[in-house]
């Protein structure tokens, strides 16, 4: 019988003793990115990860991005978010009004916080990696959770969908995020798993074949 993944509270539980471990990587606050395709339950998990934090800050890259701008929004996260962070800095920064087209007049502030965690479909790309504490990826196929979004969303959005797909696809073929997670996620009906990523799988290989080196010498 395949053994059943750890109910949700004692896998984030986990999860959060080991990024509080973690030192600082922009300023005094370790960035937390969750990525994952559009409709993988980034922001389900974000929030569940917050409560397990102790009420972590939660950016939303949905605040940041807009219709112009789906995945060309580096310049004003770093110069709004991660700049003033990396001085100690609170950020503030204007969101976008998805129903009016424009940002503002909301503009939204983010102290420095120990840790502070950063959603949505290109957190882990490579401009931030950086300063990131640790990259974390929802592990869902892009067709089933695009399917999942689009069913969430209706079809009031099914043209933003149609615009959506293939500029994700393109973003990731260009720019991709889950090789470089240290952890990837999985979604049970009650809970979560949480594994090793592509990166952090690949580092304990490097560090398991430097230690075999020197005793195969032998």
């Amino acid at each position: 019988m395949t053994a059943q993944p750890p109910p949700t509270p004692a896998a984030l539980s986990r999860l959060a003793g080991i990024l509080l471990r973690r030192p600082p990587s922009c300023g005094p606050v370790r960035l937390v990115a969750v990525d994952g395709h559009a409709g993988s339950g980034k922001s389900t998990f974000a929030d569940r990860l917050a409560e397990a934090l102790g009420g972590a800050p939660v950016l939303r890259l949905d605040d940041i991005a807009s219709h112009d701008e789906l995945f060309g929004w580096t310049e004003r996260l770093r110069r709004q978010v991660i700049t003033p962070l990396s001085h100690g800095e609170t950020a503030h920064y204007e969101t976008y009004d998805w129903n009016a087209r424009r940002f503002g007049p909301d503009v939204r502030t983010l102290p420095p916080a120990p840790v502070i965690i950063i959603e949505g479909v290109g957190a882990g790309r490579r401009a931030l990696r950086p300063f990131l504490a640790r990259l974390l990826w929802m592990e869902l196929p892009q067709g089933e959770a695009w399917g999942r979004g689009r069913h969430r969303d209706g079809t009031v959005q099914s043209e933003f969908w149609d615009q959506w797909e293939p500029a994700e696809r393109r973003h990731f073929a260009k720019d991709p995020s889950r090789p470089f997670a240290q952890t990837l996620v999985r979604q049970w009906r009650e809970g979560y798993e949480v594994l090793p990523g592509p990166d952090e799988t690949a580092a304990q290989s490097q560090t398991v074949t430097q230690r075999d080196g020197p005793s195969a010498v032998r």
